[in-house]
């Protein structure tokens, strides 16, 4: 039986990263893991080994960010003789459930058109967690930007317009997606062959919907398991610097945008992000006025929308 691969790129995320690899060995399925450390401080790279001496390390001596972390890995599971015909890409801030790989692996196997297949995610107290989405478009950055209020109802953000699905409410029967989030999502070796690694333009954000795309754009179908489990906290390993990773979220949106959908709803997008940011700008100000936030958060959240702004 050929080993599954499992890919985890991990940044300062020691005691949930440790809480991740724990339920990977519940897995009946034999895995390969391997992970990159992006120079944390706060002991990962120690807890690995002293408490996995099975998971494949890797340090590459600086943070070099999540797509360029994950092609590390990547390289090192496909490289030899027998590469495991799938592979797992996955947040070290998840707990896999029993038999989530399981029903993944059986998933793909039994759906050969289907490149990638995503679990269904759940937050730490047993709520579902939105997995499924569609490609970005112009309205969910407007949705995104400009929150409906009382104007429309609440549950447009649950909304095939505001890129989710509504059957992932409905029941645990599968059904087919644009893309998974990233936090959890297993890949057939054969597409990732065909589609290439991710692209490293992207530090963070985005690089799996960019992947997603090209693996859609190539032929290959792209389905949620719902019965598959995953637990994901969310945010963990990007909490550290919340204002540098709005910039980044956003750089990596434009790029999208850029490279995919074309010049004249490239200038679109930016023209709404611009109109977003100025009115966050606005919002951050009154909240200041009204003594509701602190300087020190001010100047932070000036900086990041003014950075937007001028992407």
């Amino acid at each position: 039986m050929k080993s599954i691969g499992v890919a985890i790129v991990s940044f300062n995320t020691c005691d949930l990263l440790a809480a991740c690899l724990g339920s990977l060995r519940r897995c009946t399925l034999p895995l390969r893991v391997v992970v990159v450390e992006n120079a944390s401080t706060d002991g990962s790279a120690a807890m690995v080994r002293a408490r996995f001496p099975e998971v494949e390390l890797i340090e590459p001596g600086g943070n070099r960010g999540f797509a360029a972390g994950t092609n590390l890995a990547l390289r090192a599971l496909c490289a030899g003789e027998h590469p495991p015909a799938h592979l797992l890409l996955l947040n070290p801030d998840t707990i896999v459930h029993p038999g989530a790989i399981e029903t993944l692996v059986a998933f793909l196997d039994a759906h050969p058109r289907v490149g990638v297949v995503g679990p269904r995610l759940l937050n730490p107290d047993g709520t579902m967690q939105h997995a499924a989405f569609r490609f970005p478009t112009l309205l969910m950055t407007v949705l995104d930007l400009f929150p409906p209020g009382e104007a429309m109802p609440g549950r447009l953000y649950g909304s095939w317009w505001h890129g989710r699905y509504p059957q992932e409410r409905l029941g645990d029967r599968p059904f087919p997606i644009d893309h998974p989030l990233g936090a959890c999502m297993l890949v057939r070796r054969e597409t990732l062959a065909q589609v290439g690694l991710f692209d490293e333009a992207y530090f963070m954000y985005t690089e799996e919907v960019d992947w997603c795309y090209r693996v859609r754009r190539a032929g290959w179908a792209i389905w949620q398991e719902p019965r598959a489990r995953v637990t994901h906290v969310g945010g963990a390993a990007t909490s550290q610097f919340r204002a540098r990773m709005f910039v980044a979220l956003y750089a990596s949106r434009m790029r999208f945008f850029q490279l995919w959908y074309g010049a004249a709803a490239a200038r679109r997008h930016r023209a709404i992000i611009r109109a977003g940011m100025l009115r966050l700008t606005l919002l951050t100000w009154r909240d200041y006025a009204n003594q509701r936030i602190t300087c020190d958060t001010l100047r932070s959240r000036l900086w990041a929308y003014g950075s937007v702004f001028h992407l």
